[in-house]
């Protein structure tokens, strides 16, 4: 929700939402769905939720069940899903945050099924109980002898005076998507909640290391037999580019698509925007693609240019030399992805289209990368030994 509305909600007394959110869910024929249920037989069972951002609570949750000791169970708030990701549990969030019958079912089947809960973004896992205090959930999981511990997905754990401070190309220097003063304490009470719990923390993204620097790097999981590929690259005479501008402001898409189609005029290179297309048609999309234009105001990378690594096309995109030097450490090669700020794509642009067999051999090495930390084995691994076997 946007910080703007959430504040305004609020301000809605708690039994007049219940009744407004009830009222809309009954009308609309909704009932609660029954908790997911684990496979009992296994030694560890662990529920992941509520947002799966990416699809990588059922990522995690899938790698985990590949290590033959855990059934995992992700979940997530139907409203959190336009995307369409795979999930194991959807369920509304005017249903986990309003209906009383459906949390106290959560309750029971947490404390009587699961060993393990994995908290993502800090999120209300048990809905609208105790009013959303994660404090409360987090001790009455633990009372039932629960292990919990909370992975950090992005903008939830990214402090934004931090991060202006650190990039200057930060997406927080100015307000298109949501401005900085009001994110700031909503992050700095969620840094603040996870130093005061004192859980297993993880974070999806090396760069979030920086806000949260006792976390253990998790690292985002793509398959990467569903992107691979065998279709040449840099072989046209125009380089085709492409751009998925998912978010526009985090990925710096008013900044560089204009550099972009101003090339493709120019005839150096075949610029092509995609929006609305699902996910399951996405490694085509990449596969026709020489270069794919990540994200240039995070500093970080994630699913997007694993999702490319993997089908063997180049991807530009701002990614800091913190950044770089965790995953080469876990990775034990370079990260294949050139250094570009929004002053120098334009000079990457004409470097690839002149030096195509160097871009070649480094695209190559895509593949091998994702296979390195995230094709779900580096991921269990960091989750075995913090948090399942810990």
């Amino acid at each position: 929700m946007h910080p703007i509305v959430e504040r305004a909600w609020k301000i809605v007394p708690k039994p007049l939402q219940d009744a407004i959110a009830s009222g809309i869910d009954r009308a609309r024929g909704v009932t609660p769905p029954p908790p997911p249920e684990p496979d009992l037989s296994k030694k560890y069972r662990l529920l992941v939720g509520p947002v799966n951002y990416a699809g990588q609570g059922y990522r995690w949750s899938r790698a985990l069940e590949e290590s033959g000791e855990v059934s995992a169970r992700n979940f997530v708030h139907t409203e959190n899903n336009v995307l369409q990701y795979d999930a194991d549990y959807l369920v509304t969030w005017r249903t986990a945050e309003h209906s009383r019958a459906w949390q106290r079912a959560m309750v029971e089947a947490i404390a009587r099924d699961y060993t393990h809960v994995l908290i993502e973004a800090c999120y209300p896992v048990l809905g609208g109980l105790h009013s959303g205090d994660l404090r409360k959930q987090v001790a009455l999981m633990q009372s039932s002898g629960v292990r919990v511990g909370i992975v950090g997905h992005g903008t939830d754990v990214r402090l934004p005076s931090t991060h202006m401070a650190a990039d200057p190309w930060s997406y927080f220097h100015n307000d298109v998507w949501v401005p900085a003063d009001l994110l700031e304490p909503v992050v700095a009470e969620n840094l603040k909640f996870i130093g005061e719990v004192d859980v297993p923390t993880f974070v999806s993204t090396a760069g979030l290391l920086i806000d949260v620097p006792n976390a253990h790097f998790l690292g985002v999981i793509v398959d990467p037999r569903k992107w691979a590929n065998d279709e040449p690259l840099l072989v046209r005479e125009r380089v085709k580019v492409v751009h998925a501008p998912t978010n526009p402001n985090l990925k710096g898409t008013i900044d560089i698509a204009p550099v972009a189609r101003r090339l493709h005029e120019e005839g150096l290179i075949e610029y092509v925007e995609i929006t609305g297309i699902p996910n399951d048609r996405m490694p085509a999309v990449f596969a026709d693609a020489d270069v794919v234009l990540d994200q240039f105001r995070t500093g970080d990378y994630g699913v997007g240019a694993c999702e490319t690594m993997a089908s063997g096309r180049i991807v530009l995109a701002h990614v800091s030399e913190q950044v770089r030097r965790e995953v080469e450490r876990h990775a034990q090669m370079p990260l294949p992805i050139p250094e570009t700020t929004i002053d120098t794509v334009e000079e990457m642009l004409r470097d690839i289209a002149a030096r195509r067999e160097h871009y070649r051999a480094l695209a190559a090495t895509g593949p091998e990368f994702v296979r390195r930390l995230h094709n779900g084995d580096f991921s269990r691994s960091v989750l075995m030994k913090h948090f399942i076997e810990a």
